[in-house]
């Protein structure tokens, strides 16, 4: 029998490809759509769960559902002559928000038993290096704990502690204690691991430094190694470790290049969903750079009107299309606080749901689309562009990936979307990619 390796990240919100090229992402999860990506030429996939915006019960729902049809896929596949050696990566945020354990504990459950899982948030693109077992954001050049940055903050997956054992315990609630935590250190992954990877078993928690993406490198080759012998290992990981393991070569267009994408010559739509602050200043410095006419999705409207709110928006779109002028959509600044996490998960439900019907009405003859934010990237291709499956034509810059809409989509065909999400880049950075898409 064929016996094949597939790296297989199960996304939380769906910007995790931003480090790779060439492979499927996938909004659905039924069998059928699960065995074509296994059977994809790819090393890998990414299906897109967007767990990050649900609550836990639902995260955990998903998760599952997503774990148990893989599972028939693999078997299917190796019926059918194939069997792949799946390497699971729970991907999500490099700034440590998300649903861990739960996530990680449901895989675990329908695809286990695991020797070990690892923490590897190290993201270098976005400026995230994990040192001494404390997980840090580059800011200017200086290295600041990521608990003491505005991300620790989040009033959903807030947390304390940038120490990556005390993180864990805290987010386990004691259930793995600190001192149970394996700490990989920067020498360790620099070194040879071998003997410690084996020795691990028990879905043992590891966390992982990296500097560097050569760290990662050599952390993913011993791992794959151990793999070969048997070991069975999970991951909660940020994109760069997603690098490691593929493999990949240097994407077919060049980031400069990605405005051949452009549909005939016509003009954009910037869509932000995002409002962490590095957002809203990326925000600031595109509209003092560009003539991207600004149109404002003010919430408190939304709550009020929206049927108004939604005309007045939609008259904006058709007459700046008649100029074959840019615009970028943009929600109010700022997180809105709530007295519950209900109440706040549900507020973002129907923000979400609005953009979604905005990007469903958007001109048909726009040249591209930009989503910024990871939720509201989700939206905008499984619900608002409504594909099955993408294909990541490369990265139009650091973190930032480029996909294309079939040439048979209903109404944009051969669309390209950039998925930027909220935490990635400089303040000019979505400016720069909407540039490198308007200079043609």
């Amino acid at each position: 029998m064929n016996t094949q390796t597939k790296i297989i990240a199960i996304d939380d919100d769906p910007t995790g490809s931003q480090t790779v090229h060439s492979c499927l992402l996938l909004t659905r999860w039924d069998v059928a759509t699960l065995l074509e990506a296994l059977q994809d030429a790819s090393p890998l996939f990414f299906v897109l769960s967007n767990t990050r915006g649900m609550d836990a019960s639902s995260a955990a729902a998903v998760t599952r559902e997503i774990c148990v049809n893989l599972r028939e896929a693999l078997a299917q596949a190796a019926q059918q002559g194939t069997h792949i050696q799946p390497v699971v990566v729970s991907r999500s945020d490099s700034t440590l928000r998300g649903h861990y354990p739960v996530e990680t504990d449901v895989i675990a459950e329908e695809l286990g038993p695991f020797d070990a899982h690892f923490l590897v948030p190290a993201f270098f693109e976005g400026g995230r290096i994990t040192r001494d077992a404390t997980h840090y954001l580059l800011v200017d050049g200086e290295a600041v704990p990521v608990h003491e940055t505005e991300f620790a903050n989040d009033s959903v997956f807030g947390f304390s502690t940038a120490f990556l054992p005390d993180y864990v315990a805290e987010k386990t609630g004691g259930n793995i204690p600190a001192s149970a935590v394996e700490r990989f250190s920067l020498a360790d992954v620099r070194g040879d691991i071998g003997g410690r990877l084996q020795a691990l078993h028990g879905n043992a928690c590891g966390v992982v430094d990296a500097e560097q993406q050569a760290d990662l490198d050599s952390f993913a080759r011993q791992v794959l190694a151990a793999a070969q012998t048997g070991k069975r290992f999970l991951f909660r990981s940020a994109a760069s470790l997603l690098t490691a393991f593929a493999g990949l070569p240097p994407q077919p267009v060049a980031a400069a290049d990605m405005a051949q994408f452009v549909r005939n010559g016509k003009a954009g739509v910037v869509l932000m969903g995002s409002h962490v602050g590095k957002s809203t200043l990326q925000l600031q410095y595109l509209l003092e750079h560009s003539d991207v006419l600004p149109i404002h999705i003010d919430l408190d409207r939304l709550v009020a009107d929206e049927e108004e709110l939604f005309s007045a928006i939609q008259g904006q779109l058709q007459a700046a299309s008649r100029k074959n002028r840019g615009v970028v959509l943009y929600t109010s600044r700022g997180e809105k606080q709530f007295a519950t996490k209900a109440e706040r998960l549900a507020f973002g439900d129907r923000v979400a749901a609005f953009l979604v019907r905005l990007t469903q009405n958007l001109p048909e003859d726009i040249g591209f689309l930009i989503s910024k934010g990871g939720i509201t990237s989700n939206d905008t291709l499984s619900k608002g562009l409504a594909l099955r499956t993408a294909r990541v034509l490369g990265q139009i810059r650091a973190g930032c990936s480029v996909v294309r809409c079939p040439a048979d989509h209903a109404r944009f065909p051969n669309l390209p979307v950039v998925i930027f999400p909220g935490n990635v880049g400089g303040d000019e950075a979505l400016a720069e990619a909407y540039s490198i898409l308007t200079k043609g």
